[in-house]
């Protein structure tokens, strides 16, 4: 989904004084206020969804990258998005989504990691490979998932498919407590 238009309320009848590097860091400030909608801990630029900000002569494009390509949320991150510039006196941006390079869970501040546990979400991440050599695959490669409310490794995956398709389902042995773990990717 791409919206087009110009920033009319700020670049028509710039204030004095105000250049593009002031503009772009309004934008930045603005973007850093869109918590993610499934994760409302963590903001969308936070989690590498927004991946640049910029004038095209007078108009703010925002490039986004979805965690996925099937995303639900990408329209209401979208529509977030630009009522944010918009409370902020920047009207019509120009918000284009792109798909290649996708995104990762690379691109997850290490803030928002530490949030997305106190939150109850497993971060993503890889503690120590193992081979799984007991199912049907003997290269098929295992990761373990220390649990985000008591820190125990000894977890097991319940299903591939959490809360959401980015996420995994997970189990503690340790306290008994469910919860999700944002796969990496």
């Amino acid at each position: 989904m791409v919206t087009t238009g110009t920033v009319e309320a700020q670049l028509a009848q710039p204030s004095p004084g105000v250049t593009d590097a002031v503009l772009l860091e309004r934008a930045w400030r603005a973007l850093s206020t869109v918590m993610d909608p499934e994760v409302p801990v963590v903001s969308i630029v936070e989690l590498g969804i927004v991946r640049d900000v910029r004038l095209d002569g007078p108009t703010l494009v925002i490039e986004v990258t979805p965690t996925y390509s099937g995303c639900p949320a990408t329209e209401t991150i979208i529509r977030d998005i630009d009522d944010a510039l918009d409370a902020r006196g920047v009207s019509n941006p120009r918000i284009e989504t792109t798909l290649a390079p996708a995104w990762s869970t690379d691109r997850i501040a290490p803030e928002a990691k530490r949030r997305l546990q106190a939150f109850g979400i497993a971060p993503p991440h890889v503690v120590r490979p193992r081979v799984d050599v007991a199912g049907i695959s003997p290269l098929r490669r295992a990761t373990q998932v220390m649990c985000p409310r008591c820190g125990s490794f000894r977890t097991n995956l319940v299903s591939q498919f959490g809360s959401t398709a980015c996420k995994a389902h997970y189990r503690c042995e340790n306290c008994l407590e469910p919860f999700d773990y944002f796969k990496a990717f």
